[in-house]
């Protein structure tokens, strides 16, 4: 009887911590001082949450429909489109900090010789992301300079990958 005993005790120990395998937190491999993770991991168990490409809308309704001032800078842009970000995952029960990936996409425009304006980009998505932010929180992250979006005034598109908790 004892040996049973003991039997049924290991076998609930062994498998109390397979399930904790199963409950473990997402890991963020750090990048150094800039503010994504280099890699993202992602234990079984955990849903995958993924967001189509967001847009930036009208910021400037004052401004003409199709301009560049009616949307913004790639700043702005990025703001606009990061903020609305957040509230579509708020809709899903999710927030910032639950985003694993993130996949950007800039549009150089004449503004700036036809060159993607990281620099504008990065001061918008430090709002959100790292230090200055104050959410450490880092999604693996890649942004790419693109011919053009669907409306000729929008510089930014941005999708991300998120995981439920």
């Amino acid at each position: 009887m004892k040996f049973a005993f003991k039997t049924v005790a290991a076998l609930a120990l062994g498998l109390a911590v397979v399930g904790s395998v199963h409950a473990q937190d997402i890991v963020r491999h750090g990048a150094g001082s800039f503010p994504i993770s280099s890699a993202v991991e992602i234990p079984a168990g955990k849903s995958i949450v993924y967001l189509s490409g967001s847009v930036p809308s009208v910021i400037h309704p004052d401004a003409p429909k199709d301009s560049l001032e009616a949307y913004g800078d790639t700043k702005a842009q990025t703001i606009n489109v990061l903020e609305s970000i957040q509230q579509q995952l708020k809709t899903l029960g999710l927030g910032l900090t639950d985003v694993v990936k993130m996949q950007v996409f800039l549009v150089g425009g004449p503004e700036n010789g036809g060159k993607m304006d990281f620099d504008g980009f990065m001061a918008g998505y430090t709002q959100f992301f790292g230090p200055a932010a104050k959410q450490p929180v880092l999604p693996a992250r890649s942004a790419f300079q693109i011919a053009g979006l669907a409306h000729p005034a929008w510089r930014v598109e941005i999708e991300v990958t998120a995981v439920r908790p």
